[in-house]
């Protein structure tokens, strides 16, 4: 069976292209955020499995519990994405929408989770290495984390670092017990 990423892939591509065409990229992302909210819920699962339900009936009933607040196109991608018993696939759907997205902006988005509160002054120079790395605009965002016990964990999309000294530590042990 073929990977999820490599089935949602097609999808968030003409998504994103529709999006980018008729200038709704943030509009578009928000409704893939939701849909992707929805077809990870345990009931909507449970719709998407019945076999007593046909491919209209899990679409409309999709587009129903996401809201009246859904326009023409946003409810043609949701009937498309159930002809093809695709919708339990839209939290990747999202994931691909964004990369698109951010690639289109030139943006990444960084998480960054640290053992303490990062000054403005780290969070700055932080800001300043990464653009400098990756030649893109950095959108930082940071939580703290005290069982890390110091450093910090980086994630930008598929890629995380993690130079926290639990990172370390579990390393250290992985490798004394090989």
């Amino acid at each position: 069976m073929a990977e999820v990423s490599t089935i949602a892939r097609p999808y968030a591509k003409a998504a994103f292209e529709h999006a980018l065409a008729a200038g709704e990229l943030s509009k578009w992302s928000e409704f893939l955020a939701s849909a992707a909210l929805v077809s990870a819920d345990a009931e909507m699962k449970r719709v998407f499995a019945s076999p007593a339900l046909g491919n209209e009936e899990k679409a409309a009933f999709f587009t129903d519990i996401c809201g009246a607040d859904l326009g023409n196109e946003e409810q043609n991608f949701i009937r498309v994405l159930a002809e093809h018993k695709r919708l339990a696939v839209l939290p990747a759907v999202t994931v691909a929408f964004e990369a698109l997205k951010a690639k289109q902006e030139q943006a990444v988005d960084v998480d960054v989770i640290s053992a303490f509160e990062l000054s403005s002054d780290q969070q700055e120079m932080l800001m300043e290495k990464l653009k400098g790395k990756w030649q893109k605009d950095i959108s930082l965002k940071t939580q703290v984390d005290p069982s890390l016990i110091g450093g910090v964990i980086i994630r930008a999309g598929d890629l995380v670092i993690d130079d926290s000294v639990r990172g370390k530590l579990t390393r250290l042990a992985e490798a004394v017990n090989t």
